[in-house]
C-alpha cells in the first residue's frame, strides 16, 4: 500500500472492449489529474491546463455527441468516464461535469440560432459553462418576470460551481405563470449578478460560489426553453451521473489501498446504481456515497500517521469525500446516508 503523489497500482484487467471516451479519461486522470491533485487541492483555482486536457481529448463535447470517436456514448459509458475524473482530481471532475449540463441543454434546445452560435464552441470546451438551476428547486430559488425583449431574475443561487473558469451560466428560473424559464448568461460580475466566493472542505479549487442576481436581464435570443415546472418527487434520487463522483473517490481510495473487501463492494455499488430506478436511485446514491468515506477513512487508517500530512491524499480524499456527503443530498439520499451511519432518527 502507498499513500505517495503517484498511484503505482496497476488498473485491473475489466472484460471487453473499454470505450474510447473511458479510455482518455481514465489516461487523463492517471497521467494529469491525480499527480497534480495536491497541487490542485491547494490552489485557489482548478488549473486551466487540466480543462484544456479534457478540451483537447474531446470531453467537454461528450454530452453533446451521439457519439466519440465513432463509438455511441452509452450511459454505462458516460458513468465510467465520470468516475476516472473523479478519482484523479474531484475539483477539476466538478467543474466539468457542470459544462455537461449545459451542453445537452443547448443540445435540445428549439432556439436553433443560440445553438448554432454556441454548440461547437461549448463542445469544444473552447466556452464552458456552468450551471445555476435555481428555477428547478421547490422552492425555487431564482424568479423570472416579463419585462420588454426578455425577462428579469432575482434571487439568490447559493451554489454556482467553475467561477473564474466558465464563460457562460446556465440559468433557471421561475416565473409567475409556472413555468420555468432557462437560458444562457455570461458568468461575469455586475450590478445585476454579485458573486461570494465560497470555502469548501473539499474541492475548494472548484470555484463554487453564491450568485445573487437583481433585475437581471435575460434577451428572448438567449432562452432556451419555457416549460411548465414540475416540483421534484419526494423519492427524487438526482439522477445516476453524481454518484459517479462518489464513486469515482471510492476506486481511487481502493486501488491505493491495495487488494481488500472494497473491491467487491465497489463493483456491488456500481451494479447497484447501474440498476437503480427512480424509487430506488436515493439508496443507491448513498450506498455510493457512504463507501467512498468508508474508503478514505480505510486509507488513512492503512496508511497511519503519515496520511494527516497536508502533502498526502489520505487527508484530501477523507475531506473530498466529507464534501460528497453533504453535495446533492435529496431527502431520499439523506435519508439513506443517516440510516448506513446509524444516526436515522426516524421509526
Amino acid at each position: 500500500m502507498t499513500d505517495a503523489s503517484v498511484d503505482p497500482l496497476p488498473r485491473r484487467a475489466e472484460p471487453g472492449t473499454v470505450h474510447p471516451a473511458v479510455a482518455a479519461a481514465r489516461r487523463i486522470a492517471d497521467d494529469v489529474l491525480f499527480p497534480r491533485a495536491l497541487a490542485t487541492d491547494a490552489a485557489d483555482l482548478v488549473p486551466v491546463t487540466n480543462l484544456d486536457a479534457l478540451a483537447a481529448s474531446g470531453l467537454y463535447g461528450m454530452a453533446g455527441r451521439p457519439d466519440y470517436e465513432g463509438a455511441p456514448v452509452d450511459l454505462p459509458a458516460i458513468g465510467y468516464v465520470i468516475e476516472a475524473l473523479a478519482g484523479g482530481c474531484l475539483s477539476t471532475a466538478f467543474v466539468w461535469i457542470q459544462h455537461n449540463g449545459a451542453v445537452r441543454a443547448l443540445a435540445e434546445t428549439t432556439n436553433t440560432a443560440l445553438r448554432e452560435a454556441c454548440f461547437e464552441d461549448m463542445c469544444a470546451g473552447r466556452v464552458r459553462a456552468g450551471l445555476a438551476l435555481g428555477g428547478m428547486r421547490d422552492p425555487a430559488q431564482l424568479r423570472a418576470s416579463p419585462a420588454a425583449g426578455g425577462w428579469l431574475v432575482d434571487g439568490v443561487m447559493p451554489w454556482v460551481t467553475g467561477w473564474g473558469r466558465i464563460d457562460l451560466l446556465f440559468v433557471t428560473a421561475l416565473a409567475e405563470d409556472g413555468r420555468t424559464m432557462s437560458a444562457f448568461v455570461e458568468a461575469k460580475e455586475s450590478a445585476e449578478l454579485a458573486v461570494r466566493r465560497l470555502k469548501l472542505v473539499g474541492a475548494n479549487a472548484s470555484g463554487t460560489v453564491e450568485a445573487t442576481f437583481a433585475a437581471y436581464f435575460v434577451p428572448d435570443e438567449r432562452v432556451t426553453s419555457l416549460n411548465p415546472f414540475v416540483a421534484p418527487p419526494p423519492h427524487d434520487g438526482g439522477g445516476r451521473f453524481n454518484g459517479s463522483l462518489s464513486l469515482g473517490l471510492a476506486a481511487r481510495c481502493v486501488r491505493m489501498i491495495g487488494e481488500s473487501p472494497l473491491d467487491a463492494e465497489l463493483v456491488a455499488c456500481r451494479d447497484r446504481l447501474d440498476a437503480a430506478d427512480e424509487l430506488s436511485m436515493g439508496d443507491a446514491r448513498a450506498a455510493a456515497t457512504e463507501l467512498a468515506m468508508r474508503s478514505a477513512v480505510s486509507l488513512v487508517v492503512t496508511a497511519g500517521s503519515r496520511s494527516l500530512l497536508a502533502d498526502q491524499h489520505g487527508q484530501r480524499l477523507v475531506r473530498e469525500a466529507t464534501f460528497l456527503l453533504g453535495f446533492g443530498t435529496r431527502p431520499s439520499i439523506k435519508a439513506g446516508l443517516l440510516g448506513r451511519l446509524g444516526a436515522n432518527t426516524e421509526g
